[in-house]
């Protein structure tokens, strides 16, 4: 099996519609959540990627922006765009969002788990190994892919050996890919990396696939037309900064 493995699209059309362009070979496409939110497309994006899933985790803004739970936990600029989402999403789409099951999840077929923070709790960051140590003995299959941090990579361990993994990919404006082999015995958690919204300094839409057969997950970068995914941000009278932070990736 080879899986698409996408997360926090934030309704960013232009990166997802370049991660689908690019990434055609696939037998399942797993969602991560964060379908919504910061971005301005949240019913293009939805209506794109929805047909498309295999498996969708929710995520975070998916929740709030759907009236799940209250946005006060959320900085002043999220919390804009959560309303502002919220007031867009057509009838079918936002009773789509509050569907959407909580993770963490195993695809049918696949000895994995999907989850959209921690497999341990939906809303906790995996930023470092302290965060890591827990689920990484915890989860229920060896391999576990997570989003929320919009930061591509992950954690693995075997035996007493822990390593942090950061796929070593160039910083260009181009596409471009790195493939991870995963030994026996091993445990990883990976982070695809963010499609609308990297924040590792990368602004490229990130995505990964991992190939069962093979034993290894490859990592990617693709360009996309920010200057449109941001001309859709000014336009539709969200914050300035959401624009602003696709071009610095974070």
């Amino acid at each position: 099996m080879r899986a698409l493995i996408l997360s926090d699209i934030h309704a960013n059309l232009e990166a997802l519609n370049a991660v689908l362009d690019v990434a055609s070979d696939f037998d399942a496409l797993w969602n991560l959540g964060d379908v919504v939110g910061y971005g301005a497309s949240p019913n293009q994006v939805i209506d794109l990627i929805r047909p498309k899933s295999h498996l969708t985790v929710r995520g975070n803004h998916d929740r709030v922006c759907c009236g799940l739970t209250s946005a006060l936990g959320f900085n002043p600029v999220a919390r804009a765009a959560a309303h502002w989402t919220h007031d867009q999403l057509t009838p079918d789409n936002l009773n789509w969002l509050k569907g959407l099951p909580q993770g963490p999840l195993q695809p049918e077929q696949a000895e994995v788990t999907c989850a959209h923070g921690s497999p341990l709790n939906e809303d906790q960051y995996i930023l470092n190994m302290r965060d890591a140590w827990a689920p990484l003995q915890q989860m229920a299959t060896s391999i576990t892919f997570f989003g929320h941090t919009h930061i591509q990579g992950g954690f693995s361990q075997k035996g007493h050996d822990w390593h942090e993994l950061r796929p070593q990919l160039p910083r260009i404006n181009e596409a471009s890919s790195w493939t991870m082999p995963i030994p026996p015995g091993t445990r990883h958690l990976i982070n695809p990396g963010s499609v609308g919204q990297p924040r590792d300094c990368d602004w490229r839409a990130a995505f990964a696939i991992y190939d069962s057969e093979a034993q290894a997950i490859t990592f990617h970068r693709v360009p996309y037309d920010i200057t449109a995914s941001q001309g859709r941000i000014l336009m539709a009278g969200l914050p300035e900064r959401l624009a602003a932070r696709l071009t610095e990736g974070r």
